[in-house]
This record gives structure tokens, C-alpha cells and sequence, in this order.
């Protein structure tokens, strides 16, 4: 079966076998390339149309007791000026947004033991009392079963936990205080309380192969979290992978149609890496499946201290500006910003299916 036929397969059945998925990534030319960013813009216009949701990004805290070693805040790295929001701040930092229409928060963090669950819980229930409507997402890292029961019931809605990668030897080799199957035991308790569940992983990873990236889409295949978050691979200055080649834009966009086309109901972000690594690679993300943009609602006086690579956008940019400005850009991409919750297809479907009288 040629390429083209194996990609118009994956958009008819929406999946492949391992070794169909590592045929097309090594036989992907320029036109097979653009056909398959093609059918994951008719996929995502068939599942989600041309809305495209913003989230408020909170980066509360640069504090991190893992060593993992792309990451910028890694515990090892003696040189970044740590910081922690106080509660006060980040509540100061979802009345702006909410302001500007933001009806979801992303509070993000390194693995910051500071914040404990009852800390947590109760910065998430000022949230929900102050704004009731809105969604709150936590991308904390790894905390256990009760942790992570507490703050759904405090009215956490959805948790982002990458799974950086499915390959078990690249995963060791790169993260030498964390576990694989803990990485994977967390993602299944996560899905397992009734939280939205984003999975995710980075492109162009020394080391990773076509064998790689192949089962990262059938893990997200099997998972089927509400959110994919794909990257590339950029290496930061004070890290053990300063002298590492980034991952590529190109390569980046069609693991991001690959996975729009394995899991059409997720929602997809355009990350900041993508417009990190290329001027419009966040326009470019939503036009090859993506369907999530996440500005910053960070104090300025902090952005430039949470870098998990090189060369971050944004870090000067007002929350007002910077919202002004995407959406302008969402927009000349042809695309149209939706400031709702924008709760995954996944989640509609089991809400609705719950509210069915018997």
C-alpha cells in the first residue's frame, strides 16, 4: 500500500499499525506531507470547525525536584532565579484574565512541593467561587491517588501530564529521577477520577527514531486523553543537552496531524516551542490540526525565569497585548477565536450520555 493510500486509510479508520505509522514518517515527501496536514485541517474542521480556544497560562512556580535533562528548571540548573507565586498572585492573575474573556486557567509549575494539596485545593476553590464559569487546569507534574482526588473535588476540571515519551529506554535516559510506569500509572489514575486528561510528547528528542514517534500515537490511541500537547525538542544553554540539535517545525507539524488523525475528538494546542522555533509556527500548528492557543497570564516580572528552552516568546508582552495579538493572527490564518471553556468532544459526549434519564 503506498503512502498516500495508507493516510487516506488513517483518516477513513483513524489508526494504523506500528509499522504502517513508520512507513509513512520515512516516506513522507513535500506533497505527502502537505496532503497529510490536509486531512488533519478536514478532520479537525469536521470534529471542532474553525473555533480555536485560548487558555490563560499561570506559570506559578519555577521550583522543580526533577532532573530532567531538557528541561530548563531542572533542580540541577544552579543558574535560574527561582520563584513562587504566593496565592494572592495567581488569584490576581485569573481576575485579569477573566477580564480579558478567559474562561480557562492553566495553572502550570514545576514539581514545587511547596504547594501542598490543601494549598492547592484552596487557591483551586477561590477560583471556582470567584469564577464560577470558568475551567481550571493543572499541569503540577506527579502527586498520588488522594492528591490528585482532593483537587478534583476542590473543582479541578483537567490535568496535563506529558508523557514526554513512549519509548521506556529514551524515557530512563532522560529522566533520571522519575520511573516510566510511574509516568503511566499517573496518566491512568488521572482518566480513571473523571479528570479531562492531556497526554503529550516532544518531537526530535536526541536519540528518537520513526520506532519512537510511532508508539507515542499508539499509546495516545490507547489512552485517548482529551488533550495532546506536541513540541519540538529545543535545547536550553544550562542543561546536559545544550549541544543538541532542535527538533524541526516540519517534523513537529506532522506528528501533530498524525495525532489529530489518531485522535480526532482531542483538543490539540498550537504551542509556544512552535512559535518559539519558527515566526508562524503556531499558525501553521492550526492549520495541520491544531486547535488550542495558551497566552500568559504571568506577571512579567517572572516570565522570563520559567524557560524550559532557548529563546522563549512572549516575555514582555502585556496579558492584554498578547491576547490582542493572537487573535489577530488566529484569525489571518483563518481561523475564529472561541473564549468558552472549550471542553473536549470526549467530555461533551460523557457529560451528555450521563444527564440521559434511564
Amino acid at each position: 500500500m503506498s503512502t498516500e493510500q495508507l493516510l487516506d486509510r488513517l483518516y477513513e479508520e483513524e489508526s494504523l499499525e506500528s509499522q504502517e505509522i513508520i512507513a509513512v514518517l520515512k516516506n513522507l515527501d513535500q506533497n505527502l506531507k502537505k496532503r497529510l496536514h490536509h486531512l488533519a485541517h478536514l478532520k479537525r474542521m469536521e470534529r471542532y470547525g474553525d473555533r480555536v480556544f485560548l487558555r490563560g497560562l499561570i506559570e506559578f512556580s519555577n521550583i522543580c525536584k526533577q532532573n530532567c535533562l531538557y528541561c530548563g528548571i531542572r533542580s540541577g540548573n544552579k543558574t535560574v532565579s527561582r520563584y513562587r507565586l504566593q496565592p494572592e498572585q495567581i488569584l490576581e492573575c485569573c481576575r485579569e484574565g477573566y477580564e480579558l474573556g478567559y474562561r480557562t486557567f492553566v495553572l502550570q509549575s514545576g514539581e514545587d512541593d511547596w504547594y501542598t494539596t490543601e494549598k492547592l485545593a484552596d487557591i483551586i476553590t477561590h477560583i471556582k467561587t470567584l469564577f464560577p464559569d470558568t475551567a481550571v487546569t493543572l499541569s503540577i507534574g506527579e502527586r498520588d491517588d488522594a492528591a490528585y482526588a482532593a483537587l478534583l473535588a476542590a473543582g479541578a476540571d483537567r490535568y496535563l501530564l506529558r508523557h514526554e515519551t513512549a519509548s521506556r529506554k529514551l524515557y530512563e535516559a532522560l529522566h533520571p529521577t522519575m520511573a516510566f510506569d510511574s509516568r503511566r500509572n499517573r496518566l491512568t489514575a488521572l482518566k480513571s477520577l473523571g479528570y479531562q486528561v492531556g497526554a503529550g510528547f516532544m518531537v526530535g528528542l536526541p536519540g528518537q527514531t520513526p520506532g519512537d514517534l510511532a508508539e507515542d500515537l499508539l499509546y495516545l490511541k490507547e489512552l485517548e486523553p482529551d488533550m495532546i500537547g506536541i513540541g519540538p525538542f529545543l535545547p536550553h544553554q544550562a542543561t546536559p543537552l545544550k549541544d543538541e540539535p532542535a527538533g524541526t517545525v516540519m517534523n513537529t507539524l506532522d506528528m501533530i496531524a498524525l495525532a489529530r488523525l489518531f485522535v480526532p475528538n482531542a483538543l490539540i494546542p498550537a504551542t509556544t516551542a512552535m512559535g518559539t522555533a519558527h515566526p508562524n509556527g503556531r499558525e501553521l500548528a492550526l492549520q495541520a490540526g491544531a486547535n488550542v492557543v495558551m497566552p500568559n497570564l504571568s506577571p512579567l516580572t517572572v516570565r522570563a525565569q520559567y524557560t524550559l528552552y532557548n529563546n522563549k516568546i512572549c516575555l514582555g508582552d502585556e496579558s492584554a497585548q498578547c491576547r490582542f495579538c493572537l487573535e489577530q493572527r488566529i484569525k489571518a490564518a483563518g481561523f475564529h477565536v472561541d473564549m468558552g471553556r472549550g471542553d473536549s468532544l470526549k467530555f461533551l459526549s460523557r457529560s451528555s450520555a450521563q444527564q440521559v434519564p434511564l
